[in-house]
């Protein structure tokens, strides 16, 4: 096992931007990139600081202050932190790494309060979009840019089971989620609460409920939930919105790539506010 206190003073040496592939995206014959840090004074200093990590890897078993430090950090970011082997370490990097590897997102998260809130002062009803465990990055890309076009203020996810957004990401969207605010909650219960709480109507889009989409007012302040195309919208989630809408089906198939049910549900809102 490596210490914390090992080649502290290559600090040039700790932050790369490379391609590398997991078993999962070897499979897949795909590659990502993206930017990682490691050593846990590197890793400490960017928790410490504005850098906007997205996750945090671990070596299985490692236990130090440096790490009781990182977990207080990280649950106060609501940033997703995974025990790994130190194998999983040893393919992204073949550096010292010290048993810690923090990715860095591209993407700079947002406080959900200061969306709505920019929303109302600016004089216009919000209107968010929260993704629940939409983990395909060419799904979430294209969503992204039907978000954009029509004035979505901002998109909430969760910490951990969402798509990451890298190069990958931007690219799908064709750019759009480098002006998409895009806000990290641990618990999207949490974050369906605080938009109920703010005055925002909270509508979850799934297949289960008659009542379509046209039979709502989608016009004031609104909060729309989208699921995963393989489990939906979670039942804690369910049980807490506001109302249900569906989308019509007059076809033999029944669904929508979750994508396209995306765009449809938000230009019904774009016809109505108009």
């Amino acid at each position: 096992m490596q210490t914390p206190n090992d080649d502290n003073n290559r600090n040039d040496d700790y932050k790369e931007k490379r391609e590398y592939s997991s078993s999962r995206h070897n499979k897949a014959q795909r590659q990502t990139t993206s930017n990682f840090i490691f050593g846990w004074h590197p890793v400490l200093e960017a928790l410490r600081s504005d850098k906007t990590i997205d996750k945090v890897l671990v070596e299985k078993d490692f236990k130090s202050e440096e790490m009781t430090e990182l977990m207080q950090l990280v649950k106060k970011q609501s940033i997703y932190v995974q025990r790994v082997p130190t194998e999983k370490l040893n393919r992204i990097t073949r550096k010292a790494h010290q048993g810690v590897v923090a990715f860095i997102s591209e993407i700079d998260f947002v406080p959900l309060e200061n969306i709505v809130a920019g929303a109302f002062e600016a004089g216009r009803y919000p209107l968010i979009l929260i993704l629940d465990r939409i983990t395909d990055v060419r799904n979430f890309g294209a969503i992204v840019r039907s978000a954009e076009c029509t004035g979505v203020d901002g998109i909430v996810v969760p910490t951990r089971l969402t798509a990451q957004m890298g190069a990958d990401a931007v690219k799908t969207s064709a750019g759009a989620l480098m002006h998409m605010p895009i806000c990290r909650y641990r618990s999207l219960v949490g974050a369906v609460n605080f938009l109920k709480e703010s005055g925002l109507k909270v509508v979850a889009c799934t297949e289960k409920t008659d009542t379509q989409i046209y039979d709502l007012e989608l016009g004031g302040p609104l909060a729309i939930v989208m699921g995963s195309e393989e489990v939906g919208i979670s039942g804690e989630i369910l049980e807490i919105v506001d109302a249900k809408m569906s989308l019509p089906m007059t076809g033999k198939i029944g669904s929508l790539n979750v994508s396209v049910a995306t765009g449809v549900a938000l230009y019904e809102v774009v016809r109505q506010r108009n």
